[in-house]
C-alpha cells in the first residue's frame, strides 16, 4: 500500500495565465495577445502560455499514477496563489513533498493527504502542489482498492452514493457567438460564461452585456431543440461595481434589469462586484443576495473572487453572502478540501459549483468529476480550455463512464444481496 517512487514531468495548461490587473486596467488586444506592460507580479507579459507539472506515483505492484499541478488563469488576483512558477514547484515537490509521500499509506487518501500538506517553514505549501499531489492520491487509492475514485471519496466522508448526473457548465472564452451555438446544439445545462472582462466588453452602463445577454436567450430559442431551457450563467469579473458603482442597492437594481430582460430563464452572475477584500466582499455580497432575495428575483449571485480558500468558503457559505458558491479547485488546494467545501455549501443550503479554469488538463478534469458526482455538487465546469467541444467531451463522457461503473457496481451488489 506504499509509494516507492514519485515521478515528475513537465506539462502544458489547456489554456494562458492572463494578468488581470493589467486586462482590468484598460490593455489593448492585439490579435490574440495583449501589447501593455503586466502589472501583477511574476507575469513578463500580460498573456503567458500556461504550464503544468504532472506527478507520478509508483506503487509497489509498479502501477503509476498521476495528478497534475496547475494554476488559474488569472493567478495572482482575488487573494490567489502568486503566478506559477514550474521550476519553483518542481524543485519544492522534490526537496519536501516526495519524501513525504514516501512515507505514507497509499490506500488511505485523508490521511494520506493530511500527512503530506503538512505546512513547510510554517506556510502552507503552494496550492497547486495540494491540487496536484491530491489527485495522483486519488487515483492511488481507488486503484489499490479497486473502486473509481467517486467511491473512495464518499466511503472517506460517509456518503451515500449517488447516481444523479451533475449539471455542467461551459465557458465561452472570447469566440462568444461561435461558442454559444455549439453550446445550444449540444444541449449544454449551463451557459455561456461569457467572458465579460473589460469595459469594452461590458459597455457604457453595461449596455453592451445586456445586449449579449439578450441575444444569448433569443439564440437559445432560435436553434435550440423544443423545451430546451438552459441556466443563463454570466461571469462580469467585478464589472457592474467597476461601472455602475460599489453599492449593493444599485448593484442589485442592475441584475433585476438584466433579469427582466429574458423572462423565462434562471440567471446566474457570477463575480458582480470586487469589494477589495474577502470581509468586504462577504459584507456586500451578503447585502446583494438580502435585496434580491426581498424582490423575488430569479438571478442568483455566484461568488469567485475572494473566495478561494476552504476557510473562505466557510465564511461565504456562513454568512449566505451568495446564491451559489464556485469551489475553484486549483484554489482551493487538496481536492479532499473541494469535496469538504461541497458539503460545507450543503448544510449551510448554499449552491455549490465545483468550478476550476481553463488552464487545466484532462487528468484535474476528470478528477473533478469525481468529487463532483460523490458530493453532488449543484453543478461543474467543463474544462479544460476554452473551446468548448474538447471540455465538454472530457467531463461529459468522464461523467458518463462513472455513473455507468456505478450502476453496474449497483446491480452486482443487489445480485449478490
Amino acid at each position: 500500500m506504499h509509494i516507492k517512487e514519485v515521478l515528475l514531468a513537465p506539462g502544458n495548461g489547456a489554456f494562458f495565465y492572463d494578468d488581470q490587473a493589467a486586462i482590468r486596467a484598460g490593455a489593448t488586444q492585439d490579435g490574440f495577445m495583449y501589447v501593455s506592460e503586466p502589472l501583477t507580479p511574476g507575469f513578463t507579459s500580460i498573456r503567458v502560455p500556461a504550464s503544468s507539472l504532472s506527478i507520478g506515483l509508483a506503487l509497489t505492484d509498479g502501477t503509476i499514477v498521476w495528478g497534475d499541478m496547475v494554476s488559474v488563469q488569472y493567478s495572482g488576483a482575488g487573494g490567489r496563489d502568486p503566478f506559477f512558477e514550474a521550476a519553483q514547484i518542481s524543485d519544492l515537490t522534490s526537496r519536501v513533498v516526495s519524501p513525504r509521500l514516501l512515507d505514507v499509506d497509499a490506500s488511505r487518501y485523508l490521511a494520506a493527504c493530511a500527512n503530506v500538506f503538512e505546512p513547510h517553514d510554517d506556510k502552507r505549501l503552494p496550492l497547486a502542489i495540494e491540487y496536484g499531489v491530491s489527485q495522483a492520491l486519488l487515483r492511488a487509492a481507488a486503484h489499490l482498492h479497486r473502486a473509481t475514485m467517486a467511491e473512495i471519496i464518499c466511503a472517506e466522508f460517509n456518503l451515500p452514493l449517488s447516481m444523479q448526473r451533475v449539471p455542467i457548465y461551459c465557458q465561452s472564452g472570447d469566440a462568444r457567438e461561435i461558442n454559444v451555438d455549439k453550446m445550444i446544439l449540444k444541449g449544454v445545462d449551463v451557459l455561456p460564461h461569457g467572458l465579460i472582462n473589460s469595459r469594452q466588453k461590458f459597455g457604457v452602463d453595461g449596455q453592451t452585456f445586456m445586449e449579449f445577454v439578450k441575444w444569448v436567450a433569443k439564440r437559445t430559442r432560435e436553434i435550440g431543440r423544443p423545451g430546451y431551457n438552459p441556466v443563463l450563467h454570466f461571469d462580469v469579473y467585478g464589472w457592474i461595481g467597476q461601472e455602475i458603482g460599489l453599492e449593493p442597492q444599485r448593484v442589485a437594481d442592475f441584475i433585476c434589469r438584466v433579469v427582466d430582460t429574458v423572462p423565462g430563464f434562471t440567471i446566474n452572475i457570477e463575480s458582480p462586484a470586487d469589494f477589495g477584500s474577502t470581509q468586504a466582499q462577504i459584507e456586500n455580497y451578503a447585502e446583494i443576495v438580502s435585496i434580491l432575495d426581498s424582490r423575488g428575483s430569479s438571478a442568483r449571485i455566484v461568488v469567485d473572487e475572494r473566495c478561494n480558500t476552504l476557510e473562505d468558503i466557510r465564511l461565504f457559505a456562513e454568512a449566505r453572502a451568495a446564491h451559489l458558491i464556485q469551489i475553484k479547485t486549483p484554489d482551493v488546494g487538496s481536492l479532499a478540501d473541494t469535496a469538504h467545501a461541497v458539503l460545507l455549501c450543503k448544510e449551510n443550503k448554499v449552491g455549490a459549483y465545483v468550478g476550476g479554469s481553463c488552464t487545466e488538463t484532462d487528468l484535474s478534469a476528470q478528477a473533478s468529476v469525481h468529487i463532483s458526482v460523490a458530493t453532488q455538487a449543484d453543478m461543474m465546469l467543463a474544462k479544460p480550455g476554452m473551446g468548448v467541444d474538447e471540455a465538454f467531451s472530457i467531463v461529459g463522457n468522464e461523467q458518463n463512464r462513472l455513473l455507468a461503473m456505478l450502476n453496474r457496481r449497483r446491480i452486482q451488489n443487489e445480485n449478490v444481496g
